[in-house]
């Protein structure tokens, strides 16, 4: 069996003030020229389609005619499930009617737990999706008052699949989720406020193959038989290093796992520029990518007038500037502290801290850590 697995394109992304819908169109063209160049069996998308839970018109459109053009150009079925980012009601929409013509959607969790059934020459293959759900989603669904964190509810979910599943058959589970031992890019929201999210690799035994989404670097465990294919673009500076691909499985009779990473070419690479202005400036003028998108760490130690303006005349697509010796901690943290990478409750205690000069007792850091929890489910319904 031949499974072309991909995650986490998040169309309609908007970064640092700029739309990558163009960037994407660019690159899942790519990915249908794979589907038509190696003819998988089966398309696996593991979640995080859309960079928000209601994504833009043209980002929904840009999902239709890709899937369109896998779907019913290439006939090739394609297994699809919602991630942190996408609503599953949305995401799901039509998923009844779409299934007879090879497009197998999974928004909402425990909804439907049956498996999509594909045949090779060696017998069945059963793949099971399992979009991504809250613990408390989990919890009222499978009416579990045990259920209270990540790991509790993927367990509850993959017993479940466990005690439905055909031992005769092998088996392909999708899902989006953070495994412990994984590792995690500066782009992915957290699964959840003030904990990591993650779940336990021991849960997946017995599956001969776990397609993963939400990690966005690609990346193997157990062996290779759990894989994220990571996203398709690179999605924040911190991922400027990344090789992005999609992952070709081939699974053999018995169930073994051989993975090939096949390499995606961005439209515009995103790209760290360091030195003086002025020397950024000189070695634009013999780089062959001055298209890219690009943050310059400018080591100049003087007052630069216009410094983005200058940079833009040489790098006409630059993002952003950082000073570093001039970058402050701010808000009561540690010297060397990266604030993009420090939680939002963290962030408010050394801001109360540093405010009162006294730390938050423990009463108040429930209420915090309850309230920033709100907040972050209903910035899921909210464009940014």
């Amino acid at each position: 069996m031949r499974i072309l697995h991909t995650a986490d394109w998040h169309l309609g992304r908007v970064y640092h003030g700029v739309s990558l819908l163009e960037d994407q169109a660019y690159v899942l063209d790519q990915l249908v020229g794979l589907v038509r160049s190696e003819r998988p069996d089966v398309v696996l998308i593991a979640g995080d389609v859309y960079d928000r839970s209601i994504p833009p018109a043209e980002a929904v459109r840009l999902l239709d005619e890709t899937l369109t053009r896998i779907v019913v150009g290439e006939r090739t079925p394609v297994v699809l499930i919602a991630g942190n980012h996408d609503s599953p009601d949305r995401l799901g929409f039509g998923a009844r009617l779409l299934a007879d013509a090879g497009l197998t959607i999974r928004g909402l969790a425990a909804a439907d737990t049956s498996p999509v059934v594909l045949q090779d020459r060696h017998g069945e293959v059963a793949f099971h999706p399992l979009p991504y759900a809250e613990p408390s989603v989990v919890r009222q669904s499978l009416q579990d008052e045990s259920i209270a964190d990540h790991h509790a509810a993927m367990r509850a979910q993959v017993e479940r699949i466990r005690q439905l599943h055909d031992p005769s058959r092998r088996s392909v589970l999708i899902a989006h989720a953070f495994v412990q031992g994984g590792t995690e890019s500066e782009s992915e929201r957290p699964l959840s406020v003030g904990g990591t999210g993650a779940v336990g690799a021991e849960l997946f035994e017995g599956f001969h193959f776990v397609a993963l989404g939400h990690l966005h670097r690609p990346q193997s465990l157990a062996g290779g038989r759990i894989d994220y294919a990571g996203s398709p673009l690179k999605y924040s500076f911190a991922e400027a290093g990344h090789d992005k691909s999609v992952s070709l499985v081939e699974l053999d009779a018995q169930g073994r796992v051989r993975i090939e990473r096949l390499p995606l070419t961005p439209r515009r690479d995103l790209r760290l520029l360091t030195g003086t202005l002025d020397e950024i400036l000189a070695a634009a003028e013999t780089d062959s990518a001055r298209d890219d998108y690009v943050l310059a760490r400018l080591t100049d130690t003087g007052a630069i007038l216009d410094a983005m303006g200058k940079l833009r005349t040489a790098y006409p697509n630059a993002l952003a500037i950082e000073r570093p010796r001039f970058a402050g901690t701010g808000a009561g943290l540690e010297a060397g502290t990266d604030h993009r990478k420090v939680g939002l409750d963290e962030l408010f205690e050394a801001f109360y801290r540093e405010m009162t000069g006294r730390a938050l007792d423990e009463e108040a850091k429930r209420l915090l850590h309850a309230e920033m929890t709100a907040l972050s489910q209903q910035e899921r319904e909210v464009a940014p």
